[in-house]
């Protein structure tokens, strides 16, 4: 197989995929590529797409490549293309989510200290949605479940690492905002080493488990 029949098959895989593609992902399919050769096609087709002013571009997200339009081009491709109310984050969603973000790891009750509302419901929508994970236990009384945001969250804001995250400006927050209250800040100062360990299968399972009843 040759480079240009190699860029072919790689742009309709990113043009095809509702997600971002992982370069082993298209070394499976290109065998006969490595990974170094397959990014360098993917540049390639990226130049490509910049030089000729087109409406989409790649761009790394979470890990992995995903074609995208130019965001420039949002204004009219929301007329046509609305994204139904299932899939879009509510205030409460989005105001939870970012502390979460940016504060993480954080248990359930730093999150309503920080909100001043209970989140039951909120975080249970945002595990459901992948948005969120479970990162461990906090090692303090009673080892409260820690959470943290995961790769679907990156995919979800188009982001390829947790350093990319908008300021807090954008989410309508400021720093103060999202300070624990003075004594959640001592008990933290306090702790020992947090447990972020990715549980295993059957771990996680049971975790989630324990994690919707505390939310019922």
């Amino acid at each position: 197989m040759d480079r240009k029949q190699a860029k072919n098959i790689i742009e309709a895989m990113l043009f095809v995929s509702d997600k971002p593609l992982f370069i082993q992902e298209i070394k499976g399919v290109l065998e006969e590529f490595d990974a170094r050769q397959i990014k360098d096609v993917i540049a390639e087709l990226t130049k490509e797409y910049e030089e000729t002013q087109r409406a989409f571009t790649i761009k790394e997200i979470a890990g992995g490549f995903q074609i995208v339009t130019d965001p420039m081009l949002a204004p009219w491709l929301k007329k046509l293309y609305k994204t139904s109310g299932a899939d879009r984050l509510t205030g409460p969603s989005l105001e939870t989510l970012a502390i979460i973000a940016y504060k993480q790891p954080v248990t359930k009750p730093e999150i309503e200290a920080i909100r001043g509302v209970n989140v039951d419901g909120v975080l249970k929508t945002l595990i459901e949605k992948n948005l969120v994970r479970i990162a461990g236990r906090k090692d303090t009384v009673g080892r409260p479940i820690l959470y943290g945001t995961t790769q679907e969250f990156l995919q979800y804001f188009g982001l390829s690492s947790l350093e990319e995250l908008p300021k807090l400006e954008e989410f309508h927050f400021t720093e103060k905002d999202i300070e624990l209250p003075e004594h959640l800040r001592k008990e933290e100062e306090e702790a020992g080493p947090v447990d972020t360990q990715q549980p295993n299968t059957e771990e996680k399972q049971d975790e989630i488990k324990e994690s919707s009843q505390e939310n019922r």
